[in-house]
């Protein structure tokens, strides 16, 4: 199900998963892709695709608890440089939620490049927390809008792609601008987040739980959060 857009002539950014009457709060899920392409997604794609269980796991440990939980659309596969394509549809989708559900926090669940949306939209106001998968961030990557926000980042340390080092970089980055982050290495994990797959699904799903407040964080990200 989408929500038009009655603003602008683009198709709606926001595409959902599950709404409520009542929403108390909401989950934005953002797939990975590429540094350039101008194409769009099609309709179905793997980044896309390798995030269907994570949606689902979602959808199942918030069910009853009247979250919203949705994707976000791309415009074009790749971030695109200076243009941060990726960035601004979630920028999009999120005021497009806002409308829908109103003033209810955000969790954003993205991989890799949309790991990298993510973080880059965390200052909405709307947006409460982050998990990032195999998130590509660039040194130097700005950390400012994490202030405030409380950030997960989960990086397998076979990762090829992108580099897990930099999430942990990052994450002290972020730590030292007024955040609550802590990035976990997976030993074993791959990009594509196929090796240990449970694993990540399972810590994944955990994290949103505990940003949105119903249980407490996984053993693995608590001792990561521990100072020192």
């Amino acid at each position: 199900m989408s929500v038009s857009d009655r603003r602008a002539s683009v198709q709606s950014a926001l595409v959902l998963d599950r709404t409520s009457p009542r929403p108390r709060a909401a989950v934005l899920v953002l797939h990975g892709g590429r540094s350039k392409g101008e194409r769009p997604p099609g309709r179905v794609n793997a980044p896309g695709v390798r995030m269907w269980p994570f949606t689902w796991g979602v959808l199942r440990a918030t069910e009853g608890y009247d979250v919203v939980v949705g994707r976000v659309r791309y415009r074009y596969q790749g971030w695109n440089g200076g243009r941060a394509d990726a960035a601004r549809d979630a920028r999009r989708a999120l005021d497009e939620l806002e409308q829908l559900a109103g003033p209810v926090p955000v969790v954003l669940v993205g991989h890799s490049m949309g790991g990298r949306a993510a973080l880059a939209v965390a200052g909405h106001e709307r947006v409460s927390g982050v998990v990032g998968l195999a998130p590509w961030c660039p040194r130097g990557e700005p950390v400012e809008q994490l202030a405030g926000r409380r950030t997960v980042l989960l990086h397998g340390d076979r990762d090829r792609v992108t580099d897990p080092r930099e999430s942990v970089e990052l994450a002290a980055r972020a730590r030292e601008a007024g955040a609550e982050a802590c990035a976990v290495l997976l030993p074993g994990g791959d990009h594509a987040m196929l090796r240990r797959a449970g694993t990540w699904h399972r810590l994944t799903t955990g994290s949103v739980t505990a940003l949105l407040g119903m249980d407490p964080y996984p053993a693995a990200v608590r001792r990561a959060l521990r100072p020192g």
